[in-house]
């Protein structure tokens, strides 16, 4: 039986007998970064009730703490999105410092603009000019905070839509969202950008304002080149082809990053690649293919069985799995066989790539990255989670 670097020798000539560049897998696995969210180590639930666990961090630099162990394991997860006011601290200059000791970095800024009362009918879209100048109000406030912790994208989803034909005008409404987009837009802070998420449903039942890629493309074609689009999982119809979304998007170079996830019915925040691993390496197949720069990879879960830092670890093991796969792709004899009209080819280098048993390659890469083989089970002998679920109950 062949063990570690064995095993890897022996994949690296098989990869290279089929024209892959080894070394360049390699560098690129190295060179693979992903950002965890804040909320996915807090205690969270569903429209029914938040289910809590013990150990869940409480506050912002917990939460820091919590993404520094995940970036301690894999190598790979180097910042931490926020959520505002999830997030909200009395000092930011402060949390920057303490992101800097623990060897992390404060990532995307995400407003909140769904929760309050105010916004039951919407936010940039709503009927109310005192409610759309709250809302621009909170995005000044989350800009602020980007200045001060050096996050450099402000990550926008909005909630905003109609339950009911005629109950808003769904044009009046779309020019609302020009008018205060644009604004924030100019307001951006130096060297940042803006990333516009869509979702087709939920909770506007009726209408979304931002309901889909080709919504979201055409409002960020109006604000300029700092703004692009976000790509959720879980924010597509049933049946709907992601992977064409996101080629769509990379060839008009208006694709700026994903949130990653899950889902069985609709926007359920499930672990990524536990429904349809598939579907995660097709995506990476096509932004391997292009070439793809300029991508914030992040991740929008919220376990609310799973313990938070074993999925979050979990998840980041996935997408680095499922980025080795893409990259092993035989592109030049993809290429041949296309040009060939030969289908059945075609498709069984994507399903070989696909089926490859990669971990040798994640390992040596996590040799050269000076992490663990295995980041999940060393976690679980760490002790780490006894640690904090005793330190986090007094």
């Amino acid at each position: 039986m062949l063990h570690g670097s064995d095993r890897f020798e022996q994949l690296a000539e098989d990869l290279r007998a089929r024209g892959i560049d080894v070394e360049q897998v390699v560098s690129d696995l190295i060179a693979q970064r992903i950002e965890t969210p804040s909320w996915g180590y807090a205690n969270s639930g569903t429209r029914f009730g938040i289910f809590r666990q013990p150990g869940a961090a409480r506050n912002l630099q917990e939460r820091l703490a919590d993404a520094a162990q995940v970036h301690r394991l894999t190598g790979i997860a180097p910042a931490v999105a926020i959520h505002i006011p999830w997030d909200r601290s009395p000092n930011y200059a402060e949390i920057k410092a303490e992101a800097d000791r623990l060897g992390m970095a404060i990532g995307a800024v995400n407003p909140n603009v769904f929760e309050d009362q105010p916004y039951k009918l919407g936010s940039f879209g709503n009927p109310d000019p005192a409610i759309r100048q709250r809302a621009l109000d909170h995005m000044d406030e989350c800009m602020a905070i980007m200045i001060a912790t050096g996050s450099k994208a402000l990550s926008l989803w909005f909630a905003d839509g109609t339950n009911f034909p005629g109950q808003d005008s769904i044009v009046g409404r779309k020019r609302a969202f020009e008018e205060f987009l644009g604004i924030v837009y100019r307001r951006l802070p130096q060297d940042a950008r803006m990333l516009v998420e869509y979702k087709p449903f939920e909770p506007a039942f009726y209408h979304t304002d931002i309901g889909d890629w080709g919504m979201a493309t055409l409002l960020c074609q109006k604000l300029g080149p700092k703004a692009k689009v976000l790509v959720d999982l879980g924010h597509h119809y049933h049946g709907q082809n992601i992977e064409q979304i996101v080629a769509w998007l990379v060839d008009e170079k208006m694709l700026g990053g994903f949130h990653f996830n899950n889902r069985k019915y609709a926007d359920d925040d499930l672990t990524t690649g536990s429904i349809n691993p598939y579907e995660v390496f097709l995506i990476y197949h096509e932004l391997v293919s292009a070439r793809a720069t300029g991508i914030d990879y992040m991740i929008d879960q919220s376990h609310n069985l799973k313990p938070k830092i074993e999925a979050m670890i979990q998840t980041v093991l996935f997408l680095q799995g499922a980025y080795a796969r893409a990259l092993i792709v035989p592109r030049q004899e993809l290429a041949r066989a296309q040009r060939a009209g030969d289908i059945v080819l075609a498709e069984g280098l994507l399903q070989q790539a696909f089926q490859t048993d990669v971990e040798p390659i994640l390992v040596h890469v996590r040799e050269r990255l000076g992490v663990p083989a295995q980041p999940l089970a060393e976690f679980r002998r760490s002790g780490y989670l006894a640690r904090i679920e005793k330190e986090r109950s007094l």
